[in-house]
């Protein structure tokens, strides 16, 4: 039976060393919907998604990808389940010495037995469904930016995966790129009937293509909702970051001493 969401995260607890990232977080991702995971720097987007593929273990809490408990898996059990997941790096991460068309067919090639005659029409349909199928020879250094995430995204949706993990799919590129990969994140999401989560910061592509949002800060989920709710809340910490104001629950100043009495003072 087909679990309701496709990613569930409950009570979950993580740091680096001592470094606490996660402090009791709990959220859930609906199947077939695209969710943004926002916040500030350091507030543990990139460590949620390793942990949703099982790069990281929880020190408290669980989360389940379809049902599993990913730390529970076995090595066998969880590569058969990222099998199942989808992911595009940030910037890409195309390897440098392959073509477009073996970059897509990679996956492909790794993880099925099936013949290459299969494997050169299911790249040739992955590259048209991102609008590269002529670039099929180029090298990746051949590449613009906005083409090499296209390429990019295309091997992230070869094995046409349950779940697409995004890290920052919009950074460094131009608004005409921004807008091409933000409308394919939404129609291949669609297309294929995935669940994408994209971490990111840039708030307004997301407001446009995302069902649901979740920001996190000091470890735990401060506000969640669509993005007309998120647009309309009048909570302060999302009030700055949607609308990037300098100071407010997080402040421009790191905390010192008065400022005259600092100078007065003579200290370094």
């Amino acid at each position: 039976m087909a679990q309701e969401n496709a990613v569930d995260i409950r009570d979950l607890a993580f740091c680096y060393n001592r470094r606490p990232i996660f402090r009791g977080l709990s959220l859930s991702l609906p199947r077939g919907r695209v969710v943004a995971i926002m916040g500030g720097s350091g507030s543990g987007k990139t460590t949620l998604l390793r942990l949703i593929g099982g790069q990281l273990r929880p020190q408290r809490g669980e989360v389940r990808v379809d049902g599993q408990v990913v730390h529970r898996l076995s090595t066998e059990e969880l590569y058969r389940l990222r099998r199942r997941m989808g992911m595009l790096f940030q910037f890409g991460a195309l390897f440098t010495d392959l073509t477009v068309f073996e970059n897509v067919a990679f996956p492909l090639r790794e993880h099925t037995t099936l013949p290459e005659p299969m494997i050169r029409d299911l790249v040739l349909m992955k590259l048209h469904a991102v609008g590269l199928r002529g670039a099929r020879h180029l090298m990746p250094s051949e590449l613009s930016g906005g083409m090499a995430r296209r390429v990019a995204l295309a091997r992230a949706i070869a094995l046409d995966p349950m779940l697409i993990l995004y890290d920052e799919p919009f950074t460094g590129l131009d608004p005409i790129s921004l807008g091409i990969i933000g409308d394919l994140i939404r129609r291949l999401n669609d297309a294929l009937g995935a669940t994408s989560v994209v971490v990111t910061h840039d708030i307004q592509e997301s407001l446009h293509i995302v069902d649901y949002l979740y920001l996190l800060s000091d470890g735990r989920v401060i506000a969640q909702g669509t993005p007309e709710e998120i647009r309309a809340s009048s909570d302060p910490y999302v009030d700055q970051f949607i609308h990037a104001r300098k100071d407010g629950p997080v402040a421009f100043h790191y905390p010192a001493p008065d400022y005259d009495q600092d100078l007065m003072g003579g200290g370094a």
